[in-house]
């Protein structure tokens, strides 16, 4: 992950960030209706991300009923999605709408980091829903012996700590050196060496595409075969899991069609106006997603 909300510096007026700063970076002030636009597209954005997941992390947590493996996975793939909804995008949004960076390097670093740590542990999450799906799909008799809550929390305490292991570890030198993550005062960059560029790509694209494809052509195939061959005492539980299946499979192949861009623009394109602005639309349509990956 890279070029945080590249941006556009197509604008009239250009003064300082901080005036009485010598090491101020420069600003260019939007016109009054654009930021009214683009604060209130924002706006809209995260609250709705905020409604949909309080609304399923709600649900969940209420119904007793509702605490099934699957469930509690979906809950905490709410809950990733939900801090997207009150942290990751107002402050990417006034990151994208402001010219000049105001919450300080610490905050800078922090906010990169917990960037990281929710949208990895979203993918996490889905990567174990499709384990999920591909054992009640492929072995449904043994799956309650299987699969239960215990496990369920367990590999979501994995995932989250893995997460954060991870994170950290890749933005070590931005989190202990935060003033890496500027040029200038009033600027917060993001600065990753190639060698963890690679290693992000590697861990957080193509080893959980390949995963997930392989677990879904897999839970396809059997869908397939059983859909031939069911016994009739098992076939409406068996519909229900391969429905379910299937569902949960075309949001898992969007969010990874909305991955594929983003690394791609981001790893490709340069800082010029044009590409800044393709790399904006991929993330926010990335972030977009996020929101409503488990709806």
């Amino acid at each position: 992950m890279l070029n945080w909300g590249a941006t556009n510096t197509d604008n009239e007026t250009i003064q300082y960030c901080f005036p009485n700063n010598d090491l101020s970076c420069t600003k260019n002030v939007k016109p009054g209706a654009e930021y009214i636009m683009m604060y209130i597209f924002i706006s809209a954005v995260s609250v709705f991300t905020v409604f949909l997941n309080l609304l399923v992390i709600i649900s969940i947590a209420h119904f007793k009923q509702l605490h099934t493996p699957t469930n509690v996975l979906i809950f905490s793939l709410a809950v990733a999605d939900l801090i997207v909804g009150l942290i990751v995008t107002p402050v990417q949004g006034i990151k994208l709408i402001e010219p000049c960076w105001f919450f300080g390097e610490i905050f800078c670093s922090v906010f990169h980091f917990i960037f990281y740590v929710v949208t990895t542990a979203s993918l996490g999450n889905l990567i174990v829903i499709s384990v999920d799906r591909y054992i009640a799909v492929t072995d449904p008799l043994r799956y309650p012996a299987r699969v239960n809550t215990n496990k369920a929390v367990f590999s979501i305490v994995v995932n989250w700590v893995f997460n954060c292991i991870y994170s950290f570890f890749l933005l070590y030198e931005s989190i202990i050196y935060p003033e890496k993550n500027h040029a200038c005062i009033g600027e917060c960059i993001l600065f990753i060496k190639l060698g963890y560029i690679i290693t992000d790509v590697i861990v957080t694209l193509v080893t959980p595409c390949c995963l997930i494809i392989i677990l879904y052509m897999k839970i396809c195939f059997v869908a397939k075969h059983q859909a031939e061959h069911i016994n009739s005492l098992l076939d409406k539980k068996a519909k229900s899991e391969t429905k379910a299946a299937r569902t949960l499979g075309i949001v898992v192949m969007v969010y990874l069609l909305c991955w594929i861009p983003y690394y791609i623009a981001a790893l490709t394109l340069g800082q010029d106006r044009g590409d800044a602005l393709v790399i904006n639309i991929m993330y926010w349509i990335l972030l977009t997603d996020l929101s409503t990956n488990h709806v």
